[in-house]
């Protein structure tokens, strides 16, 4: 599966952080053209207690234990994996590999900070 570029990622991060979720899996969505998924509050039933979120694959929802979850990168990645993964008619993402994806995300938003502080740093310097 290919992968947005490292910049892309991070601000796909920024969006999440900064209460922009749709508008990052609207983005998402245009890069792996494909419908975006709908995000709720709400539960589904046999996973109220265990799970932050679930992607619905029927409905092309994920749900949300709660509002504070919309801003979590993690798990708003994790379950677009799946949803991007359900687009062929079958679910064939593993917990494993939404992980994978999210944590991708994530390093790289970690690596564009990191990088924009050390850039900043140098500029006082020169």
């Amino acid at each position: 599966m290919v992968l947005p570029d490292e910049m892309m990622q991070a601000r796909i991060v920024q969006m999440i952080l900064t209460k922009r979720t749709e508008e990052a899996l609207l983005a998402l969505s245009s890069f792996y053209e494909l419908e975006p998924p709908e995000i709720v509050v709400g539960t589904v039933k046999g996973r109220r207690r265990t799970a932050y979120a679930v992607y619905v694959q029927k409905e092309k929802k994920i749900y949300a234990m709660n509002s504070a979850i919309f801003y979590n990168p993690f798990v708003v990645l994790h379950e677009f994996y799946h949803h991007l993964r359900a687009r062929g008619g079958s679910h064939r993402g593993t917990e494993r590999h939404a992980n994978a994806f999210a944590r991708s995300f994530i390093e790289s938003y970690k690596d564009v900070i990191k990088m924009a502080i050390e850039n900043k740093e140098n500029s006082k310097h020169s």
